[in-house]
């Protein structure tokens, strides 16, 4: 029974659970993002032992900052970056150019050039019209050596996943169906024009993958590809990039997929059904990697019970800190630090600040009785797309992050201020 039963402890990084998060909000302030850096790195080195050296690509958008640029460099994972932002960041922290994957369904001529200016290692191509973007680049700035692309394919393979996260279907904007000969004509595009070097196909079928089974239907349709490519340019498949989107416990009932499982059902898949000589395995999990090292920390501000509706826990953030709720539907848990032994009676939604009623953070939580104002509650697994998707909605500033690491605590993006609000304004 729930309301007998505490919370469950194993959704939250070992070093979180061991630190005092009261006095980490007393001196970072609320709503904060607390990351456990060491089971960063063990996440980093396990996709490492599983899949194999320069094989792991960590994908930035699930959460970036120098800090975590760093540290997956120091780990070393390539880095997919997606918008010419996501690259400055990258070069910024100065992660190296030849291990990033360019990414990006409409990249603008400025992006492009300033990936091949860089050098990066591999971009991947997603239209017609960026091919014909990167030919020109490399006819103007003529380069020693002509750059590494990936086809992007979308192989028609639905992922059981949210339709807002799953992007393998054929009616996703990304990348190039199979269906029509579509894919295949970009391949030979790519090997024909002579301009640029065909490196291999990409895929990425969605996010939040619990059912493996859907890597296996994607890799048989893009081995058949693979052969129809041999067949019409002779060129063949150096690298298979299979994305990401290994899913992440967010709930109790949550099924957790070992990373070990996931790389087995690739491996197994491409086994299974590639001919002739195989591709050299690359993936590109974010989610996975950062989702499960991190909590959000509020701090309770009202406490409204409605007689007849039920009770709203009203925090310090809410859909500007975390839209997942808002976005998808998506769930989460919630505890209270100080009681996270104790029974959860108290049957409540866990609402933000924010001038929209459907800005939950979380739907029917349990929570100890007696929660009041001034109390701190987390939400755990929230180290993806939680701090990278935050906005300024209702001109709330975004919240502090903090790595722990060894249990001690540093600061590696700092809380904005109201000043930052209005920095960009012109008047």
């Amino acid at each position: 029974m729930i309301p007998e039963t505490p919370f469950d402890t194993s959704l939250v990084a070992p070093g979180i659970l061991a630190a005092d998060l009261d006095a980490l909000a007393d001196e970072f302030g609320t709503p904060l993002f607390v990351y456990d850096e060491d089971a960063l790195r063990r996440r980093c080195q396990e996709y490492v032992a599983a899949i194999g050296p320069d094989a792991v690509t960590y994908a930035a958008k699930s959460f970036l900052c120098t800090a975590m640029v760093r540290l997956v460099d120091e780990e070393g994972l390539r880095l997919d970056v997606a918008t010419g932002g996501e690259l400055h960041a990258a070069l910024n922290a100065g992660f190296p150019a030849a291990r990033i994957v360019f990414h990006g369904n409409n990249k603008s001529d400025d992006e492009v050039r300033a990936g091949l200016e860089a050098g990066v290692g591999r971009t991947v191509i997603d239209s017609f019209d960026e091919i014909a973007r990167l030919e020109a680049v490399v006819a103007a700035t003529k380069p020693a050596v002509p750059p590494t692309v990936l086809v992007r394919v979308t192989p028609g393979v639905e992922a059981h996943t949210h339709e807002f996260i799953e992007t393998g279907t054929e009616r996703s904007k990304f990348g190039f169906t199979v269906s029509e000969g579509v894919a295949l004509a970009a391949v030979r595009r790519v090997v024909e024009g002579g301009v640029l070097h065909f490196g291999g196909l990409h895929s990425h079928i969605g996010s939040q993958i619990e059912r493996l089974d859907a890597y296996g239907r994607a890799v048989e349709i893009l081995s058949a590809l693979a052969g129809q490519v041999a067949d019409a340019t002779e060129a063949s498949i150096e690298e298979l990039n299979l994305g990401g989107g290994l899913a992440a416990r967010y709930l109790t009932d949550d099924p957790d997929v070992p990373v070990s499982e996931y790389a087995a059902a690739l491996r197994g898949a491409i086994d299974a059904h590639w001919s002739g000589e195989q591709p050299r395995l690359v993936v590109e999990p974010g989610r996975s990697i950062a989702a499960p090292c991190a909590v959000t920390v509020y701090r309770v501000g009202t406490v409204k019970e409605i007689p007849g509706v039920g009770t709203y826990v009203a925090v310090d953030g809410g859909m500007s800190d975390n839209p997942r709720p808002v976005l998808y539907g998506a769930g989460y848990e919630a505890y209270v630090p100080a009681r996270i032994a104790e029974g959860r009676p108290l049957r409540c939604n866990i609402v933000g600040k924010h001038c929209e009623q459907g800005d939950v953070i979380v739907n029917d939580a349990r929570l100890p009785s007696g929660v009041r104002v001034g109390d701190l509650i987390a939400t755990p697994t929230t180290g993806a797309y939680g701090y990278s998707m935050a906005s300024n909605y209702n001109k709330v500033p975004r919240p502090a992050v903090v790595f722990l690491r060894g249990g001690e605590p540093r600061l590696v993006v700092r809380r904005e201020t109201y000043e930052d609000l209005v920095r960009l304004d012109v008047v």
